[in-house]
């Protein structure tokens, strides 16, 4: 093609040739952004969202919108005073349309592939037409208070799954890697209709039996090869497990897992039941292959059947649903402990000399609470 034929912007320089395939458009004369100096208009600004009323939250979330039910979970992990009051009003009007999920708590060694495990469990759960919503909580750094928030990114085929929701959040540095909050985004997420609740926690360790209180079943998933490396948490987790799964049952490791059963099930008898009325099983999977995954979900749903009708499930809700009471309490008297104007003002001197060692720490802690406690009533 020859230059002359060449039909060039008016913008284009008349001795730019056709040789450049990439033209430059000049940019708009003034001042910053292409307004004057002397400009008097004034900047754009971004509207903000519409503030929702208690109704909205309500409506929002048992009508499945998606948008909202987030907006109310962030409303929940909100410890803003203002949001705190609106929060528990819309929890107050939920209470009703919740309970009628099945709780499943999920952990397990870093590694041990639990965000894989819920990708397949979630998928097959879909397929057999479950509603799922999972839960997954993310450590938090203790010095930067940062979270990744990664657990969406391992799971991209659930993510794409329009009967799955998945709210990863920080665990904000609280006992057990399960947020503050995890129990009223529960609650949240079956007045919204989820008929399975998936709690995956950070790790295994002993304060990871937090989530033992919040959910019904409790799975502890498990490695081939790991031996010592488990001995510190047997005492801890496996007497609070109603099932242990070991994955990556498959290839090489196929052989190795079932030895691996055997042993664990030999275990287990040793042990106290986790739930009265349940023996603790063993099984294994493939998170990959999807061997063992729909094995796991029989067992879940044959204890659903079995301790709702020994009536086992219910006395569990009930006293989880006292203990939350208790932990809000321990909670609130925390916050109004290190946020008191005595304490606050005392505070730095006691540690000063508690460091300097010229005041035992148990005579400093009885001081701080006397301060609390005299000007506090």
């Amino acid at each position: 093609m020859s230059n002359e034929t060449i039909q060039r912007p008016e913008w284009v320089p008349a001795e730019a040739g056709a040789e450049f395939t990439t033209q430059v458009m000049p940019g708009v004369t003034g001042g910053h952004d292409g307004l004057t100096s002397t400009s008097a208009t004034p900047s754009v600004i971004s509207p903000r969202r519409r503030q929702l009323s208690v109704t909205d939250y309500v409506e929002g979330v048992l009508n499945n919108d998606r948008m909202i039910l987030g907006r109310a979970i962030t409303l929940i992990e909100s410890n803003a005073p203002a949001h705190m009051e609106t929060a528990q009003a819309v929890l107050k009007e939920l209470l009703p349309h919740t309970g009628k999920s099945i709780r499943v708590g999920i952990t397990g060694v870093p590694g041990v592939g639990k965000s894989t495990f819920i990708e397949a469990l979630g998928c097959h759960l879909i397929e057999q037409g479950h509603r799922l919503a999972v839960l997954a909580v993310d450590p938090t750094s203790t010095l930067t208070r940062g979270s990744i928030l990664g657990d969406k990114t391992r799971m991209e085929r659930l993510t794409r799954e329009t009967q799955a929701f998945i709210r990863p959040s920080p665990s904000g540095g609280t006992l057990g890697g399960v947020t503050r909050k995890s129990r009223e985004t529960i609650l949240l997420c079956e007045a919204a209709g989820f008929d399975v609740i998936l709690v995956e926690t950070v790790g295994v360790g002993q304060s990871e039996t937090t989530v033992r209180s919040m959910v019904d079943f409790f799975l502890l998933l498990m490695l081939t090869g790991a031996g010592d490396e488990l001995q510190g948490i047997k005492k801890g987790i496996m007497e609070l497990a109603d099932a242990l799964l070991i994955n990556k049952a498959d290839g090489d490791n196929l052989t190795r897992a079932k030895v691996a059963r055997g042993e664990y099930t030999r275990a287990v008898h040793y042990l106290a039941p986790a739930t009265q009325g349940w023996r603790t099983q063993v099984h294994t999977c493939s998170a990959v292959t999807g061997d063992g995954i729909a094995k796991i979900w029989s067992v879940i749903e044959d204890f659903r059947q079995k301790m709702t009708a020994s009536g086992t499930l219910e006395a569990r809700r009930h006293a989880q649903a006292i203990e939350w009471v208790y932990a809000m309490i321990e909670e609130h008297l925390r916050t109004s402990f290190y946020h008191h104007p005595a304490v606050v003002a005392a505070l730095p001197a006691m540690k000063e000399a508690v460091i300097n060692g010229s005041l035992p720490a148990t005579l400093a802690a009885t001081e701080l609470l006397a301060k609390f406690e005299r000007e506090r009533f």
